[in-house]
């Protein structure tokens, strides 16, 4: 698996050229932890039994931020979404950036903002859009625009962009009324296993409550 979810997710938050973020924390946090529990659950990981994360085949992916969520999940006891949401997505950002310049895909800046704020930068490294985040937003473009059936992993990333609020920036070029609808229908349509879709479903919400709570008690 050269580029999971949570990747795409990254890049597509990151503006290419200047390597800062569109979204800030927590909320990247808990989209990329949300993105790594889809992802599990596509490969036939993991489910949502009773409203709570179960591993159903504990063997290992190949990649280590999704082996290591694997390993935490079957080494607890059965979760809601919103516990793994929380917890794996501490620190999840700097991992999941980090392995993106470890494959070359961004490049990691160190500066300062007016000269005393320390501040790291992840930019595209020729400054152009990376091609996985290309590929990504040509898929989730195309399935967007168009009215027929969406391969699960696009109708996952889709899902994943709605929950973090980024949808309005990443669709900005079609029609909000036709976006709002066509992110609808993707969500309620027959793309995917039902216990993908229950994950998924699961997933959104629990992203959807994570960041609504600290805005309402702040």
């Amino acid at each position: 698996m050269d580029v999971t979810l949570a990747d795409e997710l990254a890049l597509l938050v990151h503006d290419d050229e200047d390597g800062t973020r569109r979204l800030g924390q927590p909320a990247l946090g808990y989209g990329l932890a949300g993105a790594l529990l889809v992802e599990l659950a596509l490969a036939g990981r993991v489910d949502v039994v009773d409203r709570k994360v179960a591993v159903v085949d504990p063997a290992p992916t190949g990649h280590p931020l999704l082996d290591g969520a694997l390993a935490r999940i079957a080494d607890d006891k059965p979760r809601k979404p919103g516990h793994w949401v929380d917890k794996l997505g501490k620190g999840l950002t700097d991992r999941v950036l980090d392995g993106l310049v470890e494959r070359g895909v961004l490049r990691r800046e160190e500066g300062r903002v007016l000269l005393v704020f320390p501040r790291t930068r992840f930019p595209a490294p020729d400054g152009r859009e990376p091609d996985a985040e290309a590929d990504a937003r040509a898929r989730m473009h195309a399935a967007v625009a168009g009215d027929g059936p969406v391969d699960p992993r696009t109708a996952a990333l889709c899902a994943l962009v709605k929950a973090v609020g980024q949808d309005r920036r990443v669709f900005a070029a079609l029609p909000r009324g036709d976006v709002k609808r066509r992110l609808k229908a993707i969500s309620e349509g027959e793309w995917a296993a039902t216990a993908v879709r229950k994950a998924i479903e699961e997933v959104q919400a629990a992203i959807t409550v994570a960041l609504v709570v600290p805005a309402a008690s702040s």
